[in-house]
């Protein structure tokens, strides 16, 4: 199994392009599967989650045709052959379940099994369910299996419990056909959900409010769809993993490709931990030469600070002036690489739902595993201060979502390298 070997090195200085973000085109290339024309989505990053998806809609019948080298992938769904997506797939990458709403918009019908992906806490689908039902769909729960049937979607009002990201996406995309008005209440306001939005309209749907906890959906007819050409937002994600390596390392580094918008809270805590941000138009500079001042997190949903960025922001924090706590209120499991940073030498504490994390924790390079894909993420982090050399194991978790690490890494001055064990 390949690993990553990382060594200690000086400040990360330079520049580094930001990748279209993972958590906006996977629901994008499983939107295609609403229109019978082709879909071109442009700046794809290279991802294994990307890869999954193309053959997860190649399974369904979709015409797929990918160039990493280009950051381009053409999709055509002019025929639906499958309506049962394969188990061997969906287990390997949660976002596969975000094909159940356009297969159950476009079809009537869909089956799927229980979808995989990090093991970072519970994440059940019932409120992309319940959404379905409240769109007439009928649903079967049977050995590991979703199967949702539909002679006819009519639009309804929809409260989600949670402003769940997926159930959100999944939805929308299922009232894109549905007859009449979707209204969903208490959305998701992510940049995602504005990208996969705009997508949608660009091949037809009718939809407002995208942004905001509030979404209108106007059902249109299959007819009405078309084609169209789309590129994909920089990953809001990456931006704020470069941020905080550059403020890790003390370094200097010109994030080019970034939407600072999309990274306030980010970007609000490294100013409370001492970081020098600098916004232009399209680019972000850090720049870290003092010490890091501790800080308290709380995760919330977007625009809150994001959970997918807390791991990273404790590995920073170890090196911090003072202690800080952390409070994770999105995935109750999301503590998992606190005894991998522990085996480091940091002496991190949970309480709960809170860590406390000690400051100026010399770290030591060691054997560690990621557990998850922003756990992993943090542990690279890790390994470019500890003294000595880290070597992180299962680093297929931080190549779902992360475009070409180990080369932008590389690029800016980070002592790491990817071998096979």
């Amino acid at each position: 199994m390949p690993k990553y070997i990382i060594e200690k090195n000086g400040p990360l200085k330079g520049e580094v392009v930001m990748s279209g973000s993972k958590n906006a085109v996977l629901p994008i290339m499983a939107a295609s599967i609403l229109t019978s024309k082709q879909c071109t989505i442009t700046d794809i990053p290279k991802l294994r989650d990307v890869d999954v998806m193309c053959q997860l809609l190649r399974s369904v019948g979709a015409e797929v045709n990918i160039d990493y080298i280009k950051k381009e992938i053409s999709i055509t769904c002019d025929t639906v052959s499958e309506l049962e997506a394969p188990y061997e797939l969906v287990k390997q990458m949660r976002a596969s379940n975000l094909i159940m709403g356009p297969l159950l918009s476009r079809t009537g019908k869909v089956k799927i099994s229980m979808p995989g992906g990090c093991a970072i806490g519970a994440r059940p689908i019932d409120l992309h369910l319940k959404g379905f039902q409240a769109l007439g769909a009928e649903i079967e729960l049977e050995h590991g299996y979703v199967e949702a049937r539909a002679e006819k979607l009519i639009g309804d009002k929809i409260y989600l419990d949670f402003p769940s990201v997926g159930a959100t996406e999944n939805i929308m995309m299922c009232a894109v056909l549905a007859q009449g008005i979707t209204t969903i209440e208490n959305a998701a306001e992510e940049p995602e959900i504005v990208d996969l939005a705009n997508f949608l309209n660009s091949i037809g749907a009718k939809i407002k409010g995208a942004g905001t906890d509030t979404i209108k959906i106007e059902g249109v007819s299959k007819s009405e769809l078309t084609g169209t050409k789309h590129a994909i937002i920089p990953d809001r994600i990456e931006t704020g993993t470069f941020m905080v390596a550059a403020a890790v390392t003390r370094g200097n580094l010109l994030i080019k490709n970034a939407i600072a918008d999309h990274v306030k809270p980010i970007i609000a805590k490294l100013k409370e931990c001492g970081v020098e941000i600098t916004e232009t138009d399209g680019d972000i500079r850090v720049t870290a030469n003092k010490g890091v001042k501790a800080t308290d997190i709380k995760t919330l949903p977007y625009p809150g600070f994001p959970t997918d960025m807390q791991a990273q922001f404790m590995t920073l924090l170890t090196s911090a002036i003072g202690t800080s706590i952390i409070i994770e209120t999105v995935f109750e499991n999301r503590y998992m690489h606190i005894g991998e940073l522990n085996r480091m030498g940091s002496n991190i504490k949970i309480e709960g739902r809170s860590a406390v994390v000690p400051g100026e924790q010399m770290l030591e390079g060691a054997q560690v595993t990621a557990t998850d894909l922003r756990a992993g993420a943090a542990l690279v982090l890790a390994g470019l201060i500890a003294e000595g050399t880290t070597e992180i194991s299962d680093i297929y978790h931080i190549e779902r979502g992360y475009s070409e690490f180990v080369e932008k890494l590389s690029r800016i001055g980070a002592k790491i390298r990817k071998v096979e064990d």
